[in-house]
């Protein structure tokens, strides 16, 4: 019965205006209204139990609208870290959708529904490279940080801005939408490492207002009708392990793309495990 009920769920998703909704929820989360901004605040702090203790404020009048809220930054030196190169170091809260080996030029997506590297990161040249290499699907829930960092040290390469569908993000589309991840709307980024170039994908979803990056501001809106792309090589930007590179304005998803032999994944990693960003999840290898 619950399969039924996530298949309906799923289609209805076609009639929902995606993007109508989006740029709504965009609108709201900037209102500077007071009573408003804290009542958001408030209703989202309750429902999903919001850890207070890792923020770096737990005052409402440290945000002045409810987007300062969600992407709100940790207390600096809460969470251990693991930053001498040896670590490969989660990018984000979350849970894991799904991780594994990028086989034949593909990912997994859920139990019998995979897509290809290749639409993902829209023909990007940095797909040849990770053929054989590992792969890791987070999905942040609103009670998650939602701050994404570096997961090893690169510098950065591209950055691709690609328009889409804003499909939800949920476990049960995930299972039921076909090519979820080629669909919606993306930003990737493709660094360059001790192993070759590795990607982070941040993936936009419904009620997603925007997405953003250390080295470019907001990303979106506007929402581009064409794929845009942005070339770094001449003046590439280095950034450490476990430094910020970018952020969600709302939940959604991380897939992390690394060529072969960057890493060694903890083996006990597995879909559906909760994690937290700067945890260890592997060992990076020598280069």
């Amino acid at each position: 019965m619950s399969g039924l009920l996530d298949q309906l769920r799923s289609s209805l998703q076609h009639l929902v205006p995606h993007h109508l909704l989006t740029w709504l929820m965009h609108r709201l989360s900037y209102c500077r209204i007071v009573w408003w901004k804290n009542l958001m605040i408030r209703s989202i702090a309750g429902i999903y139990r919001i850890d207070w203790s890792e923020a770096a404020s737990d005052e409402l009048q440290a945000y002045p609208n409810f987007n300062a809220f969600f992407t709100r930054p940790l207390t600096p030196g809460v969470r251990a870290m693991d930053i001498t190169g040896e670590s490969l170091l989660c990018p984000s809260d979350g849970f894991i959708s799904q991780a594994g080996v990028i086989t034949d030029g593909r990912l997994i997506q859920a139990k019998g529904r995979s897509y290809t590297a290749q639409d993902l990161l829209a023909g990007d040249p940095a797909v040849a490279g990770l053929q054989h290499g590992e792969f890791l699907t987070i999905y942040l829930s609103p009670r998650d940080y939602h701050r994404v960092h570096m997961p090893a040290a690169g510098s950065l390469q591209r950055m691709v801005h690609v328009p889409g569908r804003l499909f939800s993000v949920a476990p049960y589309t995930v299972r039921n939408i076909p090519g979820l991840f080629t669909r919606n709307e993306r930003v990737i980024s493709i660094f360059n490492g001790a192993h070759g170039d590795f990607a982070v994908v941040l993936v936009g979803a419904m009620l997603v207002g925007s997405m953003a990056t250390v080295w470019h501001g907001t990303v979106n809106p506007p929402r581009a009708r064409t794929i845009r792309n942005f070339d770094y090589t001449d003046q590439p930007t280095h950034l450490s392990q476990g430094e910020q590179m970018g952020h969600f304005n709302m939940g959604s998803t991380v897939i992390l793309l690394l060529p072969p032999g960057m890493a060694k994944p903890d083996p006990a990693l597995q879909p559906g495990q909760a994690v937290r960003m700067g945890q260890t999840i592997g060992q990076l290898q020598p280069s």
